[in-house]
């Protein structure tokens, strides 16, 4: 099992590793998104092999490794961009929510729900899991085309401002 594991940890070491620094030259939102997108797209493609039996346990890891290369990239950075946009006050408790339902549903529910699949003995429901798992970074990718925020070189005040910046220009500030 952690000869098979042990790349996955691999694939999401490298892919922030190596794609990182294009996120603030590139751009985030163009980077998650496109992260997002092709980790789907990718999904697609591996749980058609799988439902055709065309993979064996090396080659569905070595999908699995290019997959999470690009889906750990894009996700080390959705974390932190979903959390700039709060005010410097909250920024600390945002990351910890967002990190907390996240964990909840890729660390638990998904593999919880993918045991029950693969324990029906039938690659249709595992591909059906596949299926859902890529709508969702999909869905993840459109959405930060549609509604990302352009954070790269910019300070964490130029993305939110703080919370007494905006009592003081509302007149309610100390004093």
């Amino acid at each position: 099992m952690g000869l098979y594991i042990f790349p996955l940890a691999v694939g999401n070491l490298l892919g922030p590793w190596i794609l990182g620094r294009l996120f603030d030259s590139v751009g985030r939102k163009p980077m998650i998104a496109l992260t997002y997108i092709l980790s789907g797209a990718l999904l697609v493609i591996t749980g058609f092999f799988v439902a055709n039996g065309l993979l064996t346990a090396g080659t569905i890891t070595a999908c699995w490794v290019v997959i999470f290369f690009f889906a750990s990239a894009g996700g080390s950075s959705a974390y932190l961009t979903a959390s700039e946009v709060f005010p410097m006050e909250i920024r600390a408790n945002a990351i910890a929510y967002i990190y907390a339902v996240g964990t909840l549903v890729d660390g638990a529910m998904a593999p919880y729900i993918f045991g029950l699949l693969i324990e029906t003995h039938a690659a249709r429901n595992v591909f059906f899991g596949y299926l859902v798992g890529s709508f969702l970074m999909i869905l993840g990718g459109l959405t930060e085309v549609f509604f990302g925020v352009d954070s790269e070189r910019k300070s964490l005040e130029q993305v939110a401002a703080p919370l007494t910046a905006l009592e003081v220009e509302r007149g309610a500030g100390p004093g």
